[in-house]
């Protein structure tokens, strides 16, 4: 399929998501790979983290002009090797996507809505945000899956290790629309509470949350 949805945002940031449709094969033929992240992909086991990765790879080809090289720090952090473009990337079993920004952090994560959201809520979700939650179970799903989703997207913009999603992230009480706002906190392990605003949408049966600094 290619790419599914590019947006440009007033503050400088960039979304672009890629629909995995293609074998790995397929996508190789797209991209030109950089010696490094050639040597990368031939040490991962699972094809669909290979075809992850080439999906990821094709939208920084559409992406930047020139020639970026993907790296990742300790933490699992990527970084552009020869660019102080901020990015954060997430994908799934369809959809790969990538948010940039020309200085400032950003986070971003993406899941399928028609995910079993029973393990989240047992350990990512706190007692304030699971008294919000819908009685009805498709509602009450939507909203686990944005919790979730904007969790993760919040975690990769912070970038720290040993968070703990019950205890250090607290989101708003919010109901699910096709799109809209999230307001959510971030508790530092000192006591120091950030709040933040991020941002989601349905792409189809799925659903992207992002954050730009």
């Amino acid at each position: 399929m290619g790419l599914y949805y590019r947006e440009k945002f007033k503050n400088g940031a960039e979304i672009a998501v890629w629909e995995i449709t293609e074998t790995e094969n397929q996508l190789s033929a797209l991209c030109v790979l950089p010696n490094d992240e050639q040597e990368e992909l031939s040490y991962i086991s699972s094809e669909k983290r290979r075809i992850e990765r080439l999906a990821v790879r094709a939208l920084l080809d559409l992406l930047f002009p020139e020639k970026v090289y993907l790296r990742y720090h300790e933490n699992g952090r990527p970084f552009l090797q020869n660019s102080i473009v901020e990015l954060s990337i997430a994908h799934t079993g369809r959809f790969a996507c990538v948010i940039t920004h020309p200085e400032n952090s950003v986070g971003i994560d993406i899941e399928a809505l028609s995910r079993n959201f029973a393990s989240v809520e047992a350990r990512a979700v706190n007692e304030e945000e699971r008294e919000a939650l819908s009685d009805k179970s498709e509602i009450r799903s939507h909203q686990l899956a944005i919790i979730w989703c904007a969790k993760e997207a919040l975690y990769k913009y912070m970038s720290q290790n040993d968070v703990d999603f019950v205890r250090q992230m607290e989101i708003a009480r919010f109901y699910p629309r096709e799109e809209g706002e999230i307001q959510a906190d971030f508790i530092h392990k000192d006591g120091e509470r950030e709040s933040f605003t991020l941002e989601y949408t349905i792409l189809d049966d799925h659903v992207m949350v992002w954050l730009v600094g």
